[in-house]
Parts: structure tokens; C-alpha cells; sequence
């Protein structure tokens, strides 16, 4: 098992961990996104110095428990954010572009022609009092298509796209069924054939035979167009399923990043294990399903060293005081100090690198 020192530049060991053709950058790329909430005592850190990278025609999932962080940090690379959020520090490269620094009348241009989000209530995101048509041809127009023709004719053809009749341009968002609605979002988000795409829970609403067709059609649609995916989950089996890449997200911060079936198979951190124990399998021997005990940490009240330490069934003295770094283990990043050279466990403590080898077996 290799595992790489985390004091390196965590971008670095990315770039080194998932590099893709000589000379070739990816499409995103997140460097150290500090988004704050400012409050009456002081602002707090919702998105902690995180990094990411998301490659051409990738499907990257964001997974953690509820707030975690997961959704401002995709508000915030798609600068949505409203007060009292804000970016505190960092970068967030879009096709060499550094969208932080970009004002409203920049960022126009790139969102929806080259960025698109599905938010996750498409209830909420569609205007209840316009027809679908209507906001589809207000999106178009605010990119600086006039004619009515060429409106109706791409109207019509991306809700063909994700398997909805045309007449359905003439109906009000409260007149479609909620799988229709997330679809019909995804059809607006295609309008321009971004090349990347947001996709904040876009299936919660959705029961589960709705949600594997909706998720079949995405796959489907970004084989076909060649479009990256952003896609923030709570459901572990629709990451298992359809992701490339897998980002675990805990108080704040990401403390695992690899390819996604190697994070299933050997998850490296003890928070990837406890949500994948947590989570039920369709296949082989009957297991119980263990909870993670306790609850995140206020945003206001970190722990000193490691922020899953009260609730790590795994931790030893150093990690009430010492944050960890992400280190690079076999491919993978993960935030813990069970793989730093310079804080080795005591012999008592099982090794991550063991837990990797028994999951995979």
C-alpha cells in the first residue's frame, strides 16, 4: 500500500492520483473553497478548503450526511450563493476561468451556455405562475436568441431529449408529475448543451422507480452530449451505480476522493465505511445495518484535531489533536491519521490499510 505525505499539495495529489492526457486540463477545477455564513457572533465555515476536480464528460458525486456542506459548496462553485453566504477564500477555475472573481455581468455568458444547475426542488426552481415553454423561451432569449422558430424548435427538442411530449410546453410546472418536473429542469439545463452540469439532489422527491429512470436518462443524455456531472446525493446506491468518481464530504471538508468503486470495495476512511455499513445491500448474506453514533459537529464548534474524532470508532489520542491532512492511499485521498508517517497508532488501534484489505475481500 502506498500512501504519500500529506504536507504535498492536496491539488497536486490529485493532478498525480487522476491526470488525464498530457497537456490536458480539467474542465473544473476547485482550489481551497472557503464558503462562510455570516452570523450575529461571527462567521462560520459551512465549506472548509476544499478542492475538487471534475474532468470532461465525468460523473462526480458528492455524497455526506445533511449538513455537511454538500449543497453550499455547489452553490458556491456556481456562484449562487445570496447573504448571508459568502466566498471566503479560494478559486473555482471553469474552463480557465476563474469564475470567484467574475462579476454578474461576466458570469452571465457561462451559466446555462457552458454551466447549468438542477436545483433540488424543481417545484420551487420553475416559475409556478409561467408555462414550461415560456421559461425555456426566457432563458433563450436572455442569451440572445430572438426568433420564435428557432425558441419553439429547441423547446420542442429537449424535452424530446429527456422523453416528454412537446405539449407539455404549454402546461404550468403544478400540472406535472414531480419526475416530470425534474425532467423538464434537465431539459432546460440542456438548452445550450453546457458542458457541465450541477445537479443538486435532483432524485429526493422522486420514488424509486422514478429515480432509476430519471438517472438512466441523465447517464443516457451525458453519453450522447459529452457533458461533466456534478451530482449531490444522499443515496449511495445511485453513486455505486452511476458514478465515475466519488467525494465523501464530512463537517465541511472532504475526507476521501477516488474512483468510486474502489471507494465502495476498500472505503480508506471511517466515515466512508459507516455510511456504506449504513447502507443496505441487494446482494450476498444478510447483514445488520449499523448506524454512525452521534451527530456532525456544530460549525461553530469544530474539534480541535480531527472533526469525525467524537464519533471514529477508530481513534486514538493524536486525532483529539491534530487535524489530518489528505494523503494519498493507493489512488485514493483520504483525511485521516491513520495514514500519516509523522502520528503512527498505537498497535491496539486496527489499521485503515487492514479494513481496506478485509472490505475487498
Amino acid at each position: 500500500m502506498a500512501v504519500t505525505n500529506g504536507a504535498h499539495d492536496t491539488m497536486t495529489a490529485a493532478a498525480d492520483a487522476w491526470s488525464e492526457a498530457p497537456g490536458t486540463a480539467p474542465l473544473l477545477e476547485v482550489r481551497g473553497l472557503t464558503v462562510v455564513y455570516d452570523t450575529p457572533s461571527g462567521s462560520v465555515a459551512a465549506v472548509d478548503n476544499v478542492d475538487l476536480t471534475v474532468k470532461r464528460g465525468e460523473f462526480v458525486a458528492v455524497v455526506g450526511e445533511s449538513g455537511c456542506g454538500k449543497s453550499t459548496m455547489l452553490f458556491g462553485i456556481a456562484q449562487l450563493l445570496s447573504s448571508p453566504a459568502r466566498i471566503a477564500s479560494g478559486d473555482v477555475i471553469f474552463r480557465g476561468q476563474n469564475l470567484v472573481a467574475m462579476n454578474d455581468k461576466q458570469l452571465a455568458p457561462v451559466r446555462w451556455r457552458n454551466l447549468s444547475v438542477v436545483m433540488q426542488s424543481a417545484m420551487n426552481a420553475l416559475n409556478p405562475v409561467k408555462r414550461i415553454g415560456a421559461q425555456y423561451a426566457d432563458t433563450m432569449k436572455a442569451h440572445g436568441v430572438r426568433d420564435k422558430r428557432e425558441i419553439r424548435r429547441r423547446s420542442e427538442e429537449v424535452l424530446a431529449l429527456v422523453g416528454i411530449d412537446k405539449i407539455h410546453l404549454e402546461s404550468y410546472p403544478h400540472q406535472l408529475s414531480g419526475g416530470m418536473r425534474q425532467r423538464a429542469m434537465i431539459a432546460m439545463a440542456l438548452l445550450f448543451t453546457p458542458e457541465l452540469i450541477i445537479m443538486d439532489e435532483p432524485t429526493s422527491a422522486l420514488d424509486v422507480v422514478a429515480q432509476r429512470s430519471l438517472m438512466l436518462q441523465i447517464k443516457e443524455l451525458q453519453r450522447k452530449l459529452g457533458f461533466a456531472v456534478l451530482f449531490v446525493t444522499h443515496d449511495m446506491s445511485l453513486v455505486s451505480h452511476f458514478s465515475d468518481r466519488l467525494l465523501v464530504m464530512y463537517a465541511g471538508r472532504e475526507v476521501e476522493f477516488g474512483e468510486t468503486r474502489t471507494v465502495f470495495d476498500a472505503p480508506a476512511h471511517p466515515y466512508s465505511k459507516g455510511l456504506l455499513d449504513a447502507f443496505p445491500s441487494i446482494r450476498g448474506p444478510k447483514v445488520p445495518l449499523v448506524g454512525i453514533p452521534g451527530s456532525p459537529p456544530a460549525l461553530s464548534a469544530m474539534p480541535k484535531g480531527c472533526r469525525y474524532e467524537p464519533r471514529c470508532p477508530v481513534a486514538y489520542a493524536d486525532c483529539k489533536e491534530h487535524e489530518p491532512a489528505l494523503y494519498d492511499v493507493d489512488g485514493v485521498l483520504a483525511r485521516c491519521l491513520l495514514y500519516s508517517p509523522d502520528h503512527q497508532p498505537p498497535a491496539s488501534v486496527p489499521s485503515n490499510a487492514d479494513q481496506r484489505k478485509e472490505s475487498a475481500l
